[in-house]
């Protein structure tokens, strides 16, 4: 090697799919723990260990960096949600897994809960723009169809039973409890976050699902909890 290829400066590449998701990452901390109006570019920018130029680059303003933030909370649900393989089970334990998914993402995923109430509080207006959600949501919900449609097929699941009102049903069960543990705690003077009362949560879930969905909710045929 010459000594003028040696004392050449090294030239850093600038790798955009890293630094957004960089970004995305630091934002999503910044918004869960303080919410959209307290917020910092700054400290976004910091966390993420770029400049604010960059940011805005990528994304505009907090306003947009927000509703990215939200569209990956909603695309991580949607696109994880098809690599569920339900059409490989049967009904009953493509049900229990569909409870079960949606319990670990939230359980595992708080940021994302503090997201959702943060957009709650200010009326779905980021959402309401979203066309990248508008587009997640259609085959999250035909995957849900089918596996009511095979169910019912199977007459192990009611009629005419509605993908959307069903998960729903889920979320409400996984997101109350899991959105709201500290205050329910303290009001009820227990521990809602020991392991074996989330263990317990888990399956309450799932048996009150069963029980919403299924014809014959007792039927030994149905999987077993794990």
């Amino acid at each position: 090697m010459s000594s003028r290829q040696a004392n050449r400066p090294t030239v850093r590449r600038r790798d955009p799919d890293a630094s957004r998701a960089r970004i995305l990452a630091a934002a999503t901390a910044e918004f869960a723990a303080k919410g959209l109006g307290e917020a910092r570019v700054d400290e976004i920018a910091a966390r993420a260990g770029i400049n604010k130029r960059m940011l805005y680059h990528y994304f505009g303003n907090k306003e947009k960096l927000f509703q990215a933030a939200l569209e990956e909370v909603y695309e991580t649900i949607c696109v994880s949600g098809q690599t569920l393989e339900l059409e490989t089970m049967s009904p009953r334990e493509g049900l229990d897994t569909l409870v079960d998914f949606v319990w670990n993402y939230y359980l595992t995923n708080p940021q994302s809960i503090a997201l959702l109430n943060t957009e709650n509080l200010h009326k779905a207006r980021h959402l309401r723009k979203s066309k990248r959600v508008k587009a997640l949501l259609p085959p999250f919900e035909s995957t849900i169809r089918e596996l009511l449609r095979r169910g019912e097929a199977a007459k192990v699941f009611r009629p005419s039973l509605d993908p959307v009102e069903l998960y729903v049903t889920i979320v409400g069960l996984v997101y109350y409890y899991l959105s709201n543990s500290a205050t329910l705690s303290v009001a009820f003077g227990r521990d809602l976050r020991t392991p074996d009362r989330l263990a317990g949560w888990r399956q309450h879930a799932r048996e009150v699902v069963t029980r919403y969905v299924c014809t014959r909710p007792d039927d030994p045929g149905a999987s077993p909890a794990h």
